[in-house]
């Protein structure tokens, strides 16, 4: 695998996620000083990340860049190619969760869990339905919220963790163990674009 990389993401949950799928991968570690959390896309745009990128591609070295497609996909892309050329930067742009739907990481994780915890999804749904038919009283405006998908996330790792403090921990964003096979599935079929972006980049 090599090593001459920025890897730049949204978050430290992006962080933790892509440095163990890339070592299921290439079953090599990611150094830390390459994995790059922006805490927000739009820091892409700062001058810090602009000179780190434009350091890497005069090295011959490579920028990977992973952000959320959020709300419109096309929209997104289109945004981040203009100023990639505006800036006269290089990197390779993967928007999650699967570089071609709307969505972000959490939509990913969804579709990578276990198939035998589907069930929790399934009971999560059901909860999601009834909150919408609810009408609390003096409520303005219904219908209640539902839930970001973080929490769905959080909530589905709660379910299967156990009650110490040490098992709560593992639920936190940085602590997750997505090696984890009870839980997650790193060899899931949806991962497959993902995969071989990776797979094409670094090896």
């Amino acid at each position: 695998m090599r090593k001459d990389v920025n890897i730049f993401v949204e978050g430290e949950a992006d962080a933790r996620f892509f440095k163990q799928y890339i070592h299921h991968l290439f079953g090599e570690e990611v150094a830390d000083e390459r994995m790059v959390p922006l805490k927000g896309w739009n820091n892409l745009k700062t001058e810090a990340s602009v000179l780190r990128m434009r350091s890497m591609s005069a090295n011959g070295g490579i920028n990977l860049v992973f952000i959320d497609a959020d709300k419109d996909f096309q929209n997104r892309k289109g945004e981040i190619e203009k100023w990639k050329q505006t800036n006269g930067v290089e990197f390779e742009l993967f928007l999650l969760p699967n570089n071609k739907d709307k969505g972000a990481l959490e939509d990913l994780l969804e579709n990578i869990i276990n198939p035998n915890n589907q069930p929790i999804f399934g009971c999560w749904e059901d909860y999601e339905k009834e909150l919408v038919r609810l009408d609390i009283p003096g409520r303005t405006p219904p219908p209640l919220t539902t839930p970001a998908k973080k929490t769905k996330i959080y909530g589905y790792l709660e379910a299967l963790l156990g009650e110490s403090k040490s098992q709560k921990e593992m639920i936190k964003e940085a602590n997750r163990d997505y090696k984890n096979t009870q839980h997650w599935d790193l060899d899931a079929e949806y991962l497959g674009a993902l995969r071989t972006f990776l797979k094409r980049n670094l090896y």
